[in-house]
């Protein structure tokens, strides 16, 4: 059904694989799209409990945006593509079912924001997690200048965004990032185990309590979305950026 993802449901639980590996899962447009309509498809089916969100191979959860695609983007291409990434982010925030990402490798950028929008994370210990955008002068976006203080806390969410460093499995379980590190080869078991308990619980009480914990912070990811959204644009199509993205830094 999709081409750049994988989709199944066992004993009421959903698993999305994004499946990109030759450029390490990193997300372009017709990606998002896909990622849009399995979270709907979650959503919408009652016999689904619970999901899971991957990446393919052993190489990368998800690499970030696919350089390729928004290499050369003008403002008016570049918020199409930010609010597309956006939706997506959102629908996981206000999905009424516990969505847990199994994070198989690095996690940069938009990857990281991924993995970081889905309530829990169990990570495996070969993977690392990093909002990278500065490296090619981009600002933080799809979400992560909110969720990034509000697991780290600011100081060191700071420190993060602003060098754009990648962290260690283990330093982001220190963190906050991650809620458990795991063996690679222990990594799928560990979290069906947890997506089984969640699937478990009453499907209406785990609606309503994720819905009263993102109110409880106090604040909206929209308003977020919103802001990264205004910085983001006045730097998508500038000089530097091009340049930035004709040699980009490895996120290992």
């Amino acid at each position: 059904m999709y081409e750049h993802l994988l989709f199944s449901t066992v004993n009421a639980i959903a698993s999305i694989v994004i499946n990109r590996p030759a450029v390490r899962n990193a997300l372009n447009a017709s990606t998002l799209e896909e990622l849009s309509d399995a979270v709907e498809r979650v959503r919408v089916d009652d016999s689904i409990r619970a999901a899971i969100i991957t990446g393919s191979g052993d190489r990368a959860f998800v690499a970030g945006a696919d350089i390729g695609e928004i290499t050369g983007l003008n403002r008016s291409e570049g918020e199409s593509f930010a609010r597309r990434g956006q939706a997506v982010f959102n629908s996981i925030e206000f999905l009424g079912k516990p969505v847990i990402a199994a994070v198989n490798g690095p996690a940069a950028g938009g990857g990281a924001s991924l993995a970081l929008a889905c309530d829990l994370r169990i990570a495996s210990s070969a993977a690392s997690i990093g909002a990278v955008f500065t490296r090619i002068g981009l600002h933080p976006d799809l979400g992560a200048t909110y969720l990034l203080p509000l697991l780290a806390g600011f100081g060191r969410a700071m420190e993060l965004v602003l060098t754009g460093d990648m962290v260690s499995a283990v330093e982001a379980h220190r963190i906050g990032l991650f809620n458990r590190v795991v063996p690679p080869d222990a990594l799928a078991a560990e979290t069906h185990a947890l997506a089984r308990t969640l699937a478990e619980r009453s499907p209406t009480a785990l609606a309503r309590t994720k819905l009263s914990m993102h109110a409880a912070v106090g604040r909206t990811l929209e308003d977020a979305l919103a802001r990264e959204l205004t910085h983001q644009l006045a730097l998508i199509d500038t000089d530097e950026v091009r340049e930035a993205l004709k040699t980009p830094k490895s996120t290992r």
